[in-house]
């Protein structure tokens, strides 16, 4: 199963997420679960980059069960943190509507920070 979950800050911000596991609905090369998670979450991690021009936290490992974490900086400019925002709450959107069709095979969380993001 594929886990992802979100973290907030205490204003409502999404600061990171982190998605582990492999859905295992299917052969590997074939596992369309998989395969959409991963293209929405890269997607997002490129988009936060190139549009946002915000370099996150990134960690990968493919090896031990499949990995991906992003971690925003702590202290951005209102205007990139809130693009960072929207493609980071359709990242959440978008993992909600996998999750509603294939429920078995991904979890989706939303958790509390305790601290808040610094906007410079």
């Amino acid at each position: 199963m594929i886990k992802a979950d979100f973290y907030r800050d205490t204003d409502g911000n999404i600061t990171r997420f982190t998605i582990t596991g492999h859905a295992g609905s299917g052969p590997y090369g074939y596992d369309i679960v998989c395969a959409a998670v991963s293209a929405v979450a890269i997607g997002t991690v490129n988009g936060i980059e190139g549009l946002a021009g915000i370099m996150p936290a990134v960690e990968t490992d493919d090896d031990q069960g499949g990995l991906l974490t992003a971690a925003l900086p702590s202290v951005m400019i209102q205007e990139k943190l809130t693009i960072a925002q929207i493609l980071l709450e359709n990242l959440l959107l978008e993992l909600q509507s996998i999750r509603a069709e294939y429920g078995q095979f991904l979890q989706v969380k939303t958790n509390q920070d305790a601290q808040s993001s610094t906007v410079a």
